[in-house]
């Protein structure tokens, strides 16, 4: 009786799937392999959000535009600069938060800055219930002119502010960051970041106060 030979079985290996790179992953093979596609990834992950950002901050979308890729080109300047063990997020928003304090400088032109919230933070909370309050749109039409009058006055008062309170408002309410997130990012100590922002709510609630009277 002959025996049938079968075929040798056909091992199949499953390719293990890497995990994600992470940021500080990707900035650190681009310094050190020159990847132009790693580059990209970073650009790709943060345009939405610091565009975001940097449209806020300035009140001009051009000029948003404009600080975006000179942020970028920091970051390719700068790779080798970048630290082991530091995280991303806040060195590039290091980066971008001085883009964007020296354009508004050379800017001669001084938008207002817009208050459409895109976010709210447990951190700003005070001053998001009084941005809410502004922003209602629940008032008799009569009393529509005064709110719009109100705003005006808020938003003069949003532009007007120190950089150090315009900065913090931004980065904590607007974006969302914690306090110890926007004081690495300003390079101070935590309580400078809550006593700026402490004093931008009063000086916001003073001149919702000031009109509100002069209203009623």
């Amino acid at each position: 009786m002959t025996a049938t030979l079968k075929p040798p079985q056909t091992l199949t290996y499953t390719k293990l799937q890497e995990p994600p790179l992470t940021d500080e992953e990707l900035l650190v093979r681009y310094r050190d392999t020159g990847d132009r596609e790693l580059f990209a990834r970073l650009v790709r992950q943060y345009e939405r959000e610091l565009y975001s950002y940097l449209r806020r901050y300035l009140g001009d979308a051009e000029l948003a535009e404009d600080v975006f890729q000179a942020t970028f080109l920091q970051v390719h300047l700068k790779c080798d600069q970048f630290q082991e063990g530091r995280r991303f997020r806040p060195w590039l928003y290091t980066i971008a938060t001085n883009q964007a304090i020296d354009a508004r400088r050379r800017n001669k032109r001084h938008v207002a800055v817009s208050l459409d919230r895109a976010g709210g933070t447990e951190n700003g909370d005070e001053l998001g219930r009084l941005i809410d309050l502004l922003e209602s749109s629940e008032c008799d039409p009569l009393d529509r002119l005064d709110v719009f009058e109100q705003r005006e006055q808020i938003r003069q008062t949003l532009d007007e502010l120190p950089e150090s309170m315009h900065t913090v408002i931004n980065l904590v309410y607007y974006q969302g960051l914690k306090y110890r997130e926007a004081a690495e990012i300003l390079a101070v100590p935590l309580g400078t970041v809550k006593s700026r922002l402490h004093a931008a709510i009063l000086k916001l609630s003073e001149t919702w106060k000031n009109t509100h009277v002069h209203q009623t």
